[in-house]
């Protein structure tokens, strides 16, 4: 794989592949109404026909029209071409499209993403389109091999949009074919691959297809993002004869580095450096200026150009690739009056890949029921990733000789509540 930085070319002007548009303006609306429902229950699978109507077919009310159009103008900046306001004029998810392609028609050179924001506060993450594309065509020239792109990611979070909109377009003349293999089962997706395949995923669908023990024809490539993928599910899938190629970014920075291997560091893409701080980060401008990005993480630099991520500075985890804040939702616990402590954690891996909480009852009778309690408490003000899916009750939470919060074994017996 070369990783020799080439000038690129111009940036396309992505919306105007229709199918490239209706995916992620649909994708975008599911996820915003997805959030404002807390849960997707009434909210029809995608795809959404165009010709669907926001109120009769969705159930958009004002409100969350409102709210929808909000928020699409702040991701595709369309208060710059006053497209903004026609989107409350639209009807159906046709007239929404036409109205961004519009809209990015007269103003296209920037996009904002938002940070997962569960159980914490989303944050806006401008960036400039032509330094997205220039990402998009440094992966362009590594996968030039490329004949399909097998997308698991929704449209509308940055590396989504880098990786199955902006990457097959970099792609050209011999562009990829697009595949949607969101809702395949790990199976199904092995089943389905072939040589010049590249699949865009995440860690925890990695993990359910290694578990699978695939044997992977030749040229098929991998590509994982939004967390750390776990070295033993890297190179069981090398093993098997997937080529992985590890991202690391964020929404606030894009990419800034990849590797291939497992066992070896990340680089940081030709248009990074390091900063004089440990965990800052340079990037060079279209117009020739430095931009300075603040790493989420604590870094463990190996040289100059290379790196390992050493742990959040927020003490954020990932659940199905959003960013949830344990403390934060252990906040969320307290408040239930039937708890008085409580301690959140990421499962083990044995155990899953989801949230589990330790919780000390505040009275001694009933405490039985508080996790069914719980899980109905969670449903109601977490968003799906955030909410723990085990509640061990105890009568002191789980300390060590030092008096610091330590790991607990979930056990089967009535102290684990599915929500």
């Amino acid at each position: 794989m070369n990783q020799t930085q080439t000038p690129y070319p111009p940036c396309v002007n992505w919306w105007h592949d229709g199918a490239l548009l209706r995916r992620f303006v649909s994708d975008f609306m599911h996820a915003e109404l997805s959030m404002m429902r807390r849960g997707r229950a009434g909210l029809p699978s995608l795809p959404w026909p165009q010709s669907w109507q926001l109120e009769a077919d969705l159930g958009v009310d004002s409100l969350e029209r409102h709210a929808l159009a909000t928020a699409l103008s702040a991701c595709l900046h369309l208060h710059q071409s006053d497209a903004d306001q026609a989107l409350l004029e639209c009807v159906t998810l046709e007239q929404w499209i036409a109205c961004a392609r519009k809209g990015l028609d007269h103003y296209s050179a920037e996009l904002s993403f938002k940070t997962s924001g569960s159980s914490g506060v989303p944050k806006s993450c401008p960036h400039t389109l032509d330094m997205l594309w220039q990402e998009a065509c440094f992966f362009a020239a590594q996968f030039g091999h490329a004949r399909r792109i097998v997308y698991a990611v929704p449209a509308h979070h940055i590396y989504g949009f880098l990786f199955s909109v902006l990457l097959p377009l970099a792609l050209a003349p011999a562009r990829a074919a697009l595949v949607d293999a969101r809702n395949m089962l790990p199976m199904q997706l092995i089943a389905q691959a072939a040589d010049g395949d590249v699949i865009i995923g995440y860690p925890e669908l990695w993990a359910a297809v290694a578990r699978q023990a695939p044997s992977w024809p030749a040229g098929v490539t991998g590509v994982t993002s939004t967390a750390p993928c776990p070295r033993d599910v890297a190179l069981q899938l090398a093993a098997s004869g997937l080529l992985l190629a590890e991202i690391y970014g964020s929404s606030e920075s894009a990419g800034v580095g990849w590797r291939s291997d497992a066992r070896q560091p990340y680089v940081l893409l030709p248009y990074w450096r390091r900063g004089e701080a440990g965990d800052t980060l340079l990037r060079q401008a279209s117009n020739g200026s430095e931009l300075r990005c603040d790493c989420q993480d604590q870094i463990d630099w190996h040289g100059e150009h290379s790196f390992v991520p050493a742990g959040r500075h927020d003490q954020a985890v990932q659940v199905g690739g959003t960013n949830v804040y344990p403390a934060q939702v252990a906040q969320v616990l307290k408040r239930h009056p039937g708890v008085s402590e409580a301690h959140v954690r990421l499962m083990r891996a044995d155990e899953g890949q989801r949230l589990k909480a330790f919780v000390m009852a505040a009275h001694l009778g009933g405490a039985e029921c508080l996790p069914d309690q719980l899980a109905a408490w969670v449903r109601q003000r977490l968003p799906p990733a955030a909410r723990p899916v085990s509640f061990t009750i105890g009568a002191a939470l789980p300390m060590n000789r030092q008096g610091k919060l330590i790991d607990w074994i979930i056990s089967d017996g009535p102290g684990v509540g599915e929500p």
